[in-house]
């Protein structure tokens, strides 16, 4: 007769795997996707279509002749980090420079730490900042929308909404003189505007996010307190001088604002494990995002904000320790 072990416990079950919530992540990304090829055409078609391939071949080739481990490129995860590569850089970038970044994000932001699960930081972020400081000409440059364009390097450019902001704000011009070089607020939100190729629509960004949601591949926490802290921050400053600080809204949807606070800051290993944790994370990216948006030397600072939240995971989650899965909580 065969005996029936049974293990400690937790006993718990779920329909979930690794595969399953990398996939669901790509499906909430294919709207944002999508506006991106139509604006920038095949510009953006081509760089999101290297990135991807590059992000699996160097993670194919690190773990085949290097870590000489499970081969892992199709969970999903170099997929995702390839698509958020994509999103985060210029849709006219030359593809050489995609390669570089992906073999950036890849290499040092995700294999050189063993892997999918041991990152400390997230990947497609490490891969953007390293292109940054390496090539700021190219990585500023940013082409206008021209819906089902076939211009690839040769796009008309023009500056980001932010970058407009924080240049006349420099130069001692005030919110009412720049107000008629801004886009409106429709354009911010569907993404009519110049930027990186992923981060124009914020409509299509929150639908993606709250696809995520449903399918409960994340949580709330993190999202709210990014985008809820960078309004309340940014609208301290605004209601203080509203002709030297703009408005929380046109924070929330200018630059990768919506695309940190829903999928790169909401990453699993990068991110605390405990909600007062999640709480605290978000909340640090939002005041570290306007901080350095409006005195810092970049326009930008979403990128920033979360890899510098990333190196306080360990810290966050030793002050915030998730309760262990059956312990008596205590009334009172």
């Amino acid at each position: 007769m065969s005996l029936l072990t049974v293990s400690g416990s937790p006993h718990v079950h779920a329909d979930q795997s690794v595969s399953k919530i990398m996939y669901g992540v790509v499906f909430s990304l294919v709207p944002a996707m999508l506006v991106s090829f139509y604006f920038f055409g095949l510009a953006a078609i081509l760089v999101t279509l290297t990135a991807v391939v590059s992000c699996m071949a160097f993670e194919y080739l690190i773990q085949k002749y290097l870590i000489k481990g499970p081969l892992t490129i199709f969970d999903g995860s170099a997929i995702i980090t390839g698509i958020l590569l994509a999103f985060n850089v210029p849709a006219n970038l030359p593809l050489g420079i995609v390669v570089i970044g992906s073999a950036v994000a890849i290499g040092m932001g995700k294999m050189t730490f063993g892997g999918l699960g041991k990152n400390p930081f997230n990947p497609a972020l490490v891969g953007r900042v390293f292109l940054m400081i390496s090539f700021p000409v190219q990585m500023t440059t940013y082409p206008r929308p021209e819906p089902f364009s076939t211009a690839i390097t040769d796009a008309v450019t023009g500056p980001t909404p932010l970058t407009v902001l924080k240049d006349g704000i420099t130069r001692g011009e005030t919110i009412s003189d720049l107000v008629t070089r801004l886009p409106e607020y429709t354009s911010l939100m569907i993404g009519n505007i110049g930027g990186s190729a992923g981060e124009i629509s914020g409509i299509f960004l929150i639908l993606g996010g709250l696809y995520m949601l449903f399918r409960k591949i994340i949580s709330w926490h993190i999202p709210l307190a990014y985008l809820g802290s960078a309004a309340i921050f940014s609208g301290i400053f605004w209601l203080i001088n509203p002709e030297v600080y703009i408005d929380p809204l046109f924070h929330l949807f200018s630059g990768g604002l919506m695309l940190g606070a829903i999928y790169m800051a909401t990453d699993y290993a990068t991110s605390p494990m405990s909600p007062k944790g999640m709480l605290l994370f978000g909340v640090g990216c939002g005041f570290l995002t306007i901080i350095i948006r409006l005195f810092g030397a970049y326009p930008e600072g979403v990128a920033f904000s979360i890899l510098i939240m990333n190196a306080f995971v360990p810290l966050i989650n030793r002050g915030f320790k998730p309760k262990r899965f059956g312990e008596e909580v205590k009334n009172g």
